[in-house]
């Protein structure tokens, strides 16, 4: 019996407890950064700091937009509105069509113009024989 084998399966292996290397480095940055704070500022600006750091470094570790990890999608942001745009437009450029009055005036003075119908469909020909079983 055979079995499906799903394709395009990205893993990326866990190095620290459940989390994979890149997810520690955003999480431990901001725990770091957390740290200096506590040390060096006042507890207001370290809690601040504490629930922006912590909040942006989960953010960046954990939430995919439409199965788009958040920091591709900022990486893809900068590389967008940074780098250079020119939009053009490139007409083909037709030779151009010389009409003469005089060429004019005879068409429009001639008979109409003639469409092209067929002289006999061949349509209700073969309705007929594909009814009747003919070949």
């Amino acid at each position: 019996m055979p079995f499906l084998v799903p394709k395009f399966i990205e893993r990326k292996p866990k190095i620290v407890g459940p989390l994979t290397f890149q997810q520690f480095i955003y999480l431990g940055a901001a725990a770091a950064i957390c740290i200096v704070f506590y040390y060096t500022a006042p507890f207001y600006v370290f809690f601040i700091s504490l629930v922006v750091l912590i909040g942006g470094g989960s953010i960046l570790a954990f939430v995919k937009i439409n199965g788009i990890p958040v920091p591709i999608i900022i990486k893809n942001f900068f590389y967008f509105f940074l780098s250079n745009r020119m939009y053009l437009w490139k007409k083909a450029k037709a030779p151009p069509k010389i009409i003469r009055p005089e060429k004019i005036e005879k068409e429009k003075k001639g008979k109409a113009p003639v469409l092209d119908i067929a002289e006999k469909s061949r349509l209700k020909n073969l309705s007929t024989r594909i009814e009747t079983g003919q070949r």
